[in-house]
């Protein structure tokens, strides 16, 4: 299941629905707003669809749970040992604003464990790949996290959910340079060695999460709760994560200054 040729199939389709993404983005596009308030397009749906449709074709059988149909019932996810884990669009409100940071997110999830992941940028095309046993690519070629963290750490932030515990957070760690940047590409600067630490102090979906969390431990680093413990996906009725951090060195000092 973890040859090169599925982690490959998976880039194409992401890479298909970002055009559809594209697509909508370059016209005039409605936004709804879903029951939690949060931003719902065209867009949205068009990459879903087309997603769900063809892992359906490239991995008959295995089960696929998208932000855009997540009402599968714990008893049905709870009998799952692998399925296919989609965020179709990343950063909604990076969409909406125009500024180009959302993404495309496609996990394998084995056992708990993101095992293959992919992460496309529809408006530049740029793809970050990676799967366990492979390794971690950015448009094809190999990357690799910063060991040890430039000195100042560079730390990055949610662009529409940064707040007080980020504020708290910062003032620990002291000397830094701060990136603010939207959707999952905040995960994807840590893969690649552009940054250095992120930490998510409020909530996300496990969709959010885990096609970047496979990219960056293929590349040398950490996604973990505030304890520690890797994040592991379907465990649990709630498919909400804990607040976690993401590390490009997985010793690094600043783990120790996330406080619960």
């Amino acid at each position: 299941m973890m040859d090169e040729a599925v982690l490959e199939g998976v880039v194409e389709i992401a890479r298909e629905a970002g055009k559809r993404i594209v697509a909508v983005y370059q016209s005039d596009f409605a936004v709804q707003a879903k029951d939690d308030r949060s931003p719902l397009t065209e867009a949205d749906l068009a990459a879903h669809h087309y997603i769900v449709a063809a892992l359906e074709n490239l991995t008959p059988g295995v089960p696929i749970l998208s932000e855009e149909s997540a009402a599968i019932p714990w008893t049905v996810r709870s009998r799952w040992t692998r399925y296919w884990l989609v965020d179709p669009l990343d950063g909604t409100r990076e969409f909406v604003k125009r500024n180009g940071e959302f993404t495309v997110n496609i996990a394998l999830i084995e056992e708990g464990v993101a095992v293959l992941g992919v992460v496309h940028v529809p408006v530049t095309r740029v793809t970050y790949a990676a799967a366990q046993g492979v390794g971690a690519f950015r448009d094809g070629t190999a990357i690799q996290t910063r060991i040890p963290a430039a000195s100042p750490p560079v730390v990055v932030g949610s662009r529409s959910h940064a707040g007080d515990s980020l504020t708290a957070l910062l003032g620990r760690i002291g000397e830094h340079d701060l990136i603010s940047i939207g959707s999952s590409l905040k995960f994807c600067l840590l893969a690649e060695g552009k940054a250095d630490f992120y930490a998510r102090l409020g909530p996300t979906s496990e969709w959010d999460t885990a096609a970047a969390q496979c990219v960056v431990e293929a590349a040398g680093g950490i996604v973990a709760d505030l304890s520690g413990v890797p994040l592991r996906y379907n465990r649990k009725e709630s498919l909400l994560n804990p607040h976690f951090m993401v590390s490009g060195d997985p010793q690094s000092p600043l783990l120790k200054l996330v406080k619960p």
